[in-house]
């Protein structure tokens, strides 16, 4: 089920709120249930037998996590002088559990890339396995392994079964993230303020949807027509052109930044009419001045995972320049080969480690010898071509189609030369409506300032709600009319299949 289907809008979503908010009348606790059912009937509707792997993930890391909390509730107890470290069961409990998420999580998306390449380095013919990728293993998986972490930690702690499947499962994130954290969600579930339904909330959630919705419906499935028919070329083998292959790459660009943020805002939109808030995993990413600013406002929660739960535990910066620009590089390999089982991800984790080296490089440079920063408007080019250049890989099939994306866009046509396009693309046409959309990301506001614009505006001119927000949740529904009788073809969202 997407979130840009008509049985989504017009079936699920209504009956859920309201099946949610009538029980809340009646008992927080079955409607906090009622939830977790209809997110686990969201999450069936794909395909109803990976649910048995979500569930038996979510009781095995919920069962794990029991005993870790009990391991810590005994270790305070006030017969304990001073506080203990962690017991070496605790430390073989963490091990073994952080290992059969990873061993589930390789078992399912990466075992038949190790086969596939096992075969060609050593001129093997070990079968496939063929199986299929259960839909948001990684944001499951990773999410629960911050979880039994901080609870090992002693940061953590949750003994109520519905809420840890419901944090585990809550369907607005389930799919394509952003990857939640237990100290997010947790005290909301508990907060019984949100058992009440708030028009503020509809109105802010409806806006949110709607706006992702234009963003995935009406600009990146279109933008996707002028990406789409350029790496299929280059996967065939045909000539790109100069002018085509940056068309391509930077069509691609726009599709993935729409169609992501997009599900962003949708998913915080959903939650906000539940009265649940979403951490953000978007802020204008393409407007970053470097490749440190970039990962600091695109895919935010992952970041923030690879930050505390990958390259704190390497090391960091602790120990010395070398080792940290180490750890830099393996994070971000490690990042890029959690998005898919291919080489292309492990080249596009790569090049963004090299990326953040060389910035910090720079900027370490710059501190000891006094050089001028970089002119805003060409830091934020330079940024983005290097982050275009990159996506290059992220979409390619294959290694072959990158390099020959790559080397129709680093080489320059003659002067004079006509524009040809071996994808039977428009270049012209398509140039020009990339330049009009690359304008909108680097120059408008994002979604989030949009509405909080909006709040502020509407809170100073109408202290008395619901309503002041008569019109701006009119405005809303017609904008969301408009979006719902442009939908044709219903297309998944880019980072499902991650």
């Amino acid at each position: 089920m997407l979130f840009n289907s008509t049985e989504f809008l017009f079936l699920f979503l209504p009956c859920t709120l309201l099946v949610f908010f009538g029980l809340a009348r009646w008992s927080t606790r079955a409607a906090l249930g009622s939830l977790m059912l209809a997110s686990l009937f969201f999450y069936s509707w794909w395909e109803w037998r990976f649910l048995p792997v979500l569930l038996i993930s979510v009781v095995f890391n919920f069962s794990i996590g029991r005993q870790l909390a009990k391991a810590n509730a005994y270790k305070d107890t006030p017969h304990k002088d001073t506080p203990q470290k962690n017991s070496p069961y605790q430390k073989a409990l963490l091990t073994f559990a952080v290992s059969a998420n990873l061993c589930a999580l390789f078992f399912y998306k990466y075992i038949d890339f190790v086969i596939g390449n096992f075969n060609t380095a050593f001129g093997t013919d070990v079968g496939l396995t063929q199986v299929e990728l259960p839909l948001g293993i990684s944001f499951f998986t990773f999410t629960q392994i911050a979880f039994l972490v901080d609870t090992y930690r002693n940061k953590a702690s949750e003994p109520n079964p519905v809420n840890y499947t419901l944090f585990v499962n809550y369907f607005p994130h389930l799919i394509a993230g952003p990857i939640l954290h237990h100290a997010q969600m947790m005290p909301q579930f508990r907060n019984a303020s949100i058992y009440t339904p708030r028009a503020e909330n509809f109105v802010v959630g409806l806006t949110f949807l709607t706006i992702g919705l234009v963003k995935k419906v009406l600009i990146a499935d279109y933008i996707a027509k002028y990406a789409t028919p350029v790496f299929n070329a280059g996967a065939e083998g045909q000539a790109l052109g100069f002018y085509e292959a940056w068309v391509g790459a930077l069509a691609y660009s726009l599709q993935l930044y729409f169609d992501f943020s997009g599900y962003c805002d949708m998913a915080i939109g959903i939650s906000r009419m539940f009265n649940i808030d979403l951490p953000l995993n978007f802020a204008s990413p393409y407007q970053s001045i470097n490749i440190i600013e970039f990962w600091r406002r695109w895919h935010m929660t992952l970041s923030q995972f690879l930050r505390d739960y990958l390259y704190i535990p390497l090391g960091g910066n602790r120990n010395g320049k070398g080792r940290r620009y180490l750890n830099l590089f393996l994070t971000m390999l490690l990042g890029g080969l959690w998005h898919g089982a291919n080489w292309t991800f492990v080249v596009w984790g790569a090049l963004h480690g090299s990326y953040l080296i060389i910035n910090h490089g720079f900027h370490a440079l710059r501190e000891k010898f006094g050089f001028p920063s970089i002119p805003k408007p060409i830091a934020i080019v330079v940024t983005l071509i290097a982050v275009v250049f990159a996506w290059v890989p992220f979409r390619a099939d294959s290694m072959t189609t990158a390099l020959a994306m790559w080397q129709a866009m680093l080489t320059l046509p003659e002067a004079n030369a006509a524009i040809v396009s071996a994808s039977d693309i428009p270049v012209v046409k398509a140039a020009r409506i990339i330049l009009l959309w690359m304008l909108v990301v680097l120059l408008a506001p994002n979604s989030q300032t949009l509405v909080a614009r909006l709040q502020q505006h509407l809170a100073s001119r109408h202290r008395r709600l619901p309503l002041g927000w008569v019109i701006p949740g009119m405005a809303a529904g017609a904008m969301f009319a408009i979006t719902v009788m442009s939908l044709g073809h219903v297309s998944e969202f880019l980072y499902f299949q991650f």
